[in-house]
């Protein structure tokens, strides 16, 4: 999207064959080594220098580089366990399936709610245990690497239930984002066609 966000798990369409758990592994790994996680992750230690979250990692090249591992192992783990392993044990596909048509209120609604549920393999839809536990595992997980002042099974819940609502961004960018693009065409070869004097359908 936009040339710079990558888009490996959306389903145009609405219908898919089911993955298989090495399918579901390559996603996973696909999506996380892509430049785009860590530059995510770049801009997201920026803004923790700069409000200075975290104070315990302390400034200067040493902290940056704490928060920024700690950013993007965030990123990584709710990854590695929300669209791999779980959807593999649990059977759920970890893709987002684009409705694309509709009013703006339906098609917002199901990009935000597919956050909390999801297509089993056998394309039955299901409750996204596999993405909100996987966040949780996550948010778990990182009390090993933050500073023990932000530890704690209330911050672990917390992390977790951020980043399923961050998900929603993401969803509705998937929903929507190819709209823009055909809407972006169409202007494009407009243009072309009255620099050309040709019609255009």
């Amino acid at each position: 999207m936009l040339g710079v966000i990558p888009n490996f798990n959306e389903v145009i369409g609405g219908e898919a064959e089911p993955l298989t758990p090495k399918q579901k592994f390559h996603l996973f790994f696909k999506g996380s080594i892509d430049p785009y996680q860590f530059a995510i992750a770049a801009l997201d230690t920026g803004i923790e220098e700069a409000q200075n979250e975290y104070p315990d990692y302390h400034w200067g090249a040493l902290g940056y580089l704490k928060r920024f591992g700690a950013s993007y192992a965030d990123g990584f783990d709710g990854n590695f366990f929300g669209n791999a392993v779980l959807p593999s044990l649990l059977h759920q596909d970890p893709r987002y399936f684009r409705l694309g048509h509709g009013t703006f209120k339906r098609r917002l609604w199901y990009s935000i709610i597919s956050n909390v549920r999801a297509k089993s393999d056998a394309g039955k839809w299901e409750p996204n245990y596999s993405n909100v536990i996987g966040n949780l595992i996550g948010g778990a997980i990182s009390n090993a690497y933050y500073p023990a002042v932000d530890r704690g099974v209330g911050l672990t819940f917390e992390r977790g239930f951020t980043v399923t609502a961050e998900g929603a961004v993401g969803s509705f960018l998937e929903e929507f984002y190819p709209d823009y693009a055909a809407w972006r065409q169409r202007r494009k070869a407009r243009k072309i066609a009255a620099a050309t004097g040709t019609a255009t359908p």
